[in-house]
């Protein structure tokens, strides 16, 4: 069956729109075609397992696009966490599959396109997460996808016997079904924004630099996440253990025949003291001599992804969606000393790095010292060195969410700007991160940035330069600060000319970039929303 488009101006009947392997049928919501759990690969089972992706089937006639597709293998969060990050299953096996929100079905609109890749340490997390609803970038002119892509051990996983990064092989899929199909549903495939956070920011730093991802999209959004590569030994070692407890030869072949179930146990109890403060085994995406064929740090660093504008940052206070839940806030703080020490062997730093953190935050806790210095060390550091080595040419663009959760001790944590992004604060999953009440101004102001950003390459304020301005968003409106994390980073500089003292993240460790004074500014004004530890001094401006 041969379908183009129907319906697409009229809204009296469900939208159809034919992709390279089958017509789809969405469904009209509030003005908006929305198409769920596409198959743009063949389920990752079978003679698939841990294999990289190959295309579906394609069908005869047309294939119902109304619900969310199935979301690939994962464990639950702990209790702590499921209070606050909604991660809901969708049986079945098809779980390579995405949606699209858009607000024109036909092949001649040629809107800008986002891609939205989810975070989750590369273990939890799908498309079907209710914040991740795409309706408001429709309802703006662009046209959203979000995917789903193979997760923990049957992404991540390395072994002797199958391919590394089967998860990241998936997401390149996915774009390149993006490439093949996103007209026909109204989007412009040479206008292709990607953007992620957490996992999908680091996810996307690897299709930055990796050469088999150039030209499949135009800008990219890294949230909260580095470009970095693993060290292969560490993620060997998440395979190691759990082949030992299921008593079962390290390979793909031996973990294939083990029940899915029992595997995502055992998957979940070795990664159970894992965190990215405390460090440990984690899954994460390896340098494969293929898709990744080096650090993905160092190719960026040295010219990787020329042309591509990028916009990057965090929120304040990171740390807290890990150390605030059961308790780990006040135990950090009980342990004092011996807790900067344990964050000094994280960072691999000497005494210096602690001394100025406390001179520069000397009312902040043990735990919130703990946590900004290893959130600066692991992410802030990459990202400022990231942006300091893009060429003038290529835009780059620098924010930081500082909102605190009114959800008592999270802060402006780690995730907390999803909701704003996506402008879904009213979402009752978004309430479980930011709690009641959240400002729907502030979401209207981020949502719009990130849709400037895809549709322009400018999101409305200063470029990234010798001053570094950061966007502000946070109590208040927006506000451009101008070196806000200067005198944290000074540190970092001094600290990587010591010897034997690492560049950035102990998985990654790329050339350092020529160091130069650093412009800090004076103290900012009051209006800033006052979150422990308080930033570093910067100048605001409008």
């Amino acid at each position: 069956m041969t379908v183009d488009a129907v319906d697409s101006v009229s809204q009296t009947h469900d939208p159809v729109v034919a992709t390279p392997y089958g017509a789809v049928r969405g469904r009209y919501e509030d003005g908006v075609a929305v198409f769920r759990g596409i198959p743009y690969a063949a389920p990752p089972f079978g003679a698939r397992r841990f294999r990289p992706p190959v295309p579906p089937e394609p069908w005869d006639g047309v294939r119902d696009a109304g619900e969310f597709g199935p979301t690939p293998p994962k464990p639950p969060y702990s209790e702590a966490f499921a209070r606050l990050l909604a991660d809901p299953v969708v049986p079945g096996d098809d779980c390579l599959n995405l949606n699209v929100w858009t607000p024109e079905p036909g092949p001649g609109a040629r809107l800008p396109v986002m891609v939205w890749i989810h975070g989750g340490a590369l273990t939890r997390g799908s498309s079907a997460v209710p914040v991740y609803d795409g309706h408001a970038f429709a309802r703006d002119g662009v046209v959203l996808v979000s995917i789903n892509y193979r997760l923990g051990v049957e992404g991540y996983g390395l072994f002797p016997d199958a391919p590394p990064n089967a998860g990241l092989r998936d997401q390149l899929a996915a774009l390149e079904w993006v490439r093949e199909s996103i007209a026909r549903f109204g989007g412009d495939p040479d206008r292709v924004t990607v953007f992620g956070e957490s996992a999908g920011a680091i996810s996307i730093g690897a299709l930055l630099a990796s050469p088999r991802a150039q030209g499949l999209f135009r800008r990219a959004v890294l949230q909260s996440g580095p470009p970095e590569a693993s060290e292969r030994d560490k993620v060997r070692r998440m395979v190691r253990r759990m082949a030992t407890r299921l008593k079962v030869p390290a390979t793909a072949r031996a973990f294939a025949a083990v029940d899915r179930a029992l595997l995502l146990r055992t998957q979940a109890d070795v990664a159970r003291l894992s965190s990215p403060i405390l460090g440990g085994p984690a899954f994460g995406i390896v340098v494969d001599g293929d898709l990744v064929p080096r650090d993905p740090m160092e190719a960026l660093l040295t010219g990787g992804a020329p042309g591509v504008e990028l916009l990057l940052g965090w929120t304040s206070e990171e740390y807290r969606l890990w150390l605030a839940p059961g308790g780990l806030l006040e135990r950090v703080d009980r342990l004092g000393p011996v807790a900067l020490a344990g964050a000094m062997a994280r960072c691999r730093c000497g005494h210096e790095v602690p001394r100025g953190y406390r001179a520069i935050h000397p009312r902040a806790g043990t735990a919130d010292l703990v946590g900004q210095m290893v959130t600066d060390h692991l992410l802030r550091v990459p990202l400022h060195r990231l942006a300091d080595a893009r060429p003038a040419r290529t835009p780059t663009y620098v924010y930081e969410f500082a909102w605190p959760s009114n959800v008592p001790g999270l802060g402006a944590c780690h995730a907390l700007e999803l909701g704003f992004v996506f402008d879904t604060v009213e979402v009752p999953q978004a309430a479980q991160l930011a709690g009641p009440g959240a400002p729907q101004e502030l979401a209207d102001a981020m949502h719009a940035a990130w849709v400037r950003f895809a549709v322009e390459g400018d999101p409305g304020w200063q470029a990234w330069g010798a001053s570094h301005p950061v966007r502000i968003f946070g109590a208040g409106a927006p506000h451009t600060v101008l070196g806000p994390r200067d005198r944290e980073l000074t540190l970092w500089d001094a600290e990587s000319g010591r010897p034997g003292a690492p560049l950035s993240s102990p998985e990654s460790a790329p050339s350092p970039r020529p160091r130069r004074p650093r412009r800090v500014m004076a103290v900012r004004p009051s209006s800033w929303p006052p979150l422990p530890p308080r930033a570093g001094g910067g100048r605001s401006r409008p």
